[in-house]
């Protein structure tokens, strides 16, 4: 786009795409100039018949170093804003020099037709090139201005930015304003597509890499908000056993809690010094919730999911039920599918959502497994006839973005964010014989290898709760859970 400012002042451009413009002089200004973007690639989709100073100053004030002017003197150079001014710093060959050239924004004059080329391929790039805060915050407003995104999606964008904001402020990292600005601008701008063109989740859903790596971006994101210091993993010698399993053919079930959406990031981050492998070939049952939330969506492309509905919630609109009972179907049979072929690593959360806070002691604590939804696993491992292994895994991470203390039932929960130490662990995979020995009443079978698997979690649990928040690290190992921090360590030490 293009538009003038005159009136006792020089020239605004605003681009895009190499359009030749007319600036109104105004104080002996210039008479014309041509202004281009560097970002303006594609198609333009969207157009703007004229454009208002409301429009263009906050705009323009968002991405100005996206602008590049070039003066009928011949000078070319960036548009940047200084002390609430707009200046022209110049380009002369391969050298930059600052100007005294300043732009001022006044709506004297503004009334030229431009042509709206912030949107390409359909999707706007107002968050691109983002530098401050402020540069942030207006690209929010821009885009709600437009109706490409709808009030109640900006204000929990500025939500959003704020508490990450906050989180990483207080995590001691380097330059914190600078790394949340630039991950929430790439976060908001995945998120604006999620508005733009909604994504659509099949049963199953093979992470996305290309063209556009979601798996590293749903990394970045979470990466600055884990405590390293105060991070542990639980038993690497069993991690050794699994993967070294699913490589053989064999299929792995990690029956764990769930505490918030970033489990499989926080699951992944802890992973990837020690067993790579294993963090980026993890497959997750998903609720509805992680592929229906723009706010979620983006994080769930760059995972391995098979996508349920939550029994918790299947009747909350009786007239959906049985659409998510034959999807559900759906989807256990590309599971069974998938575990045919083996070497497949599962993670199922039997609660059939995330851990609350106990009511009384304002404890976080593993929810109850579901029985049914273990032996579910169990019958559906065994029916596959491929070697597999039941493991319990415990996870620990509700600080990073603690769900609300009420289960809600419909999309767009506020989402708090924290910074905060997180432990991951797995225990010996579960002896079924020895269940059945122990219990006398074959009937109560079920219950009672649901009971061990969550036992085994809990304990598990409490010992990552004890090295995080009782200040004892590693020394809340016990004689079944070996607790370490590889990534404090030069090489992993093994015996």
């Amino acid at each position: 786009m293009a538009a003038a400012a005159a009136g006792g002042t020089r020239m605004i451009c605003w681009p895009m795409a190499q359009q030749q413009v007319h600036v109104s002089g105004g104080g002996g200004g210039s008479g014309s100039g041509v202004a281009s973007c560097s970002g303006g690639q594609g198609v333009v989709r969207r157009y703007a018949d004229r454009l208002q100073v409301s429009r263009v100053l906050p705009v323009a004030v968002a991405a100005p170093s996206q602008f590049l002017v070039t003066r009928s003197s011949g000078m070319r150079g960036n548009l940047v804003l200084c002390s609430g001014k707009f200046e022209v710093r110049a380009v002369r060959g391969s050298g930059t020099r600052a100007v005294s050239q300043v732009v001022e924004a006044t709506t004297a004059g503004l009334r030229e037709t431009v042509e709206d080329t912030a949107v390409v391929d359909g999707h706007s790039r107002s968050f691109e090139g983002i530098q401050t805060e402020q540069e942030l915050m207006l690209a929010i407003s821009k885009e709600v201005d437009s109706g490409r995104l709808p009030k109640r999606g900006g204000a929990g964008m500025e939500e959003l930015y704020r508490n990450y904001r906050d989180a990483v402020l207080s995590s001691g990292v380097e330059d914190p304003m600078d790394v949340a600005v630039k991950v929430m601008a790439t976060v908001l701008d995945r998120i604006l597509l999620q508005f733009e063109d909604p994504f659509t989740f099949s049963s199953y859903h093979p992470r996305m890499t290309d063209p556009y790596d979601y798996y590293t971006f749903g990394q970045n994101y979470v990466r600055p908000l884990i405590d390293y210091r105060n991070s542990y993993l639980g038993n690497l010698e069993i991690f050794d056993k699994i993967e070294k399993n699913l490589k053989e053919g064999h299929n792995v079930i990690l029956l764990s809690n769930h505490q918030t959406e970033a489990d499989p990031a926080v699951m992944a981050l802890l992973l990837e010094q020690t067993h790579p492998y294993l963090a980026e070939n993890l497959t997750y049952v998903a609720g509805d919730r992680v592929v229906l939330d723009p706010f979620c969506k983006p994080f769930s492309m760059g995972r391995n999911l098979l996508c349920v509905y939550s029994k918790k919630h299947i009747n909350d609109v009786p007239d959906l039920a049985e659409m998510k009972k034959k999807a559900n179907a759906k989807t256990l049979m590309q599971m069974s599918s998938l575990l045919r072929k083996g070497g497949r690593l599962l993670w199922v959360a039997p609660s059939g959502g995330r851990d609350r806070p106990d009511p009384e002691t304002n404890e976080w604590v593993p929810a109850p497994f579901d029985s049914s939804a273990v032996e579910s696993m169990k019958r559906l491992s065994e029916v596959v006839r491929v070697p597999a292994h039941i493991h319990p895994m415990s996870l620990l991470c509700f600080e990073i973005m603690p769900p609300p203390v009420q289960v809600q039932k419909e999309l767009g929960e506020r989402r708090a964010v924290g910074f905060s130490g997180v432990g991951l662990a797995v225990s010996e995979e579960l002896d079924f014989e020895s269940i059945a020995k122990r219990e006398a009443n074959p009937q109560n079978l079920k219950d009672a290898i649901s009971a061990t698997a969550w036992n085994e979690v809990n304990d598990m649990y409490n010992a990552l709760k004890a090295a995080i928040y009782g200040e004892q690290g590693c020394g809340s190992s016990t004689s079944s859970l070996r607790l370490e921090q590889p990534w404090l360590e030069e090489s992993r030490l093994r015996v």
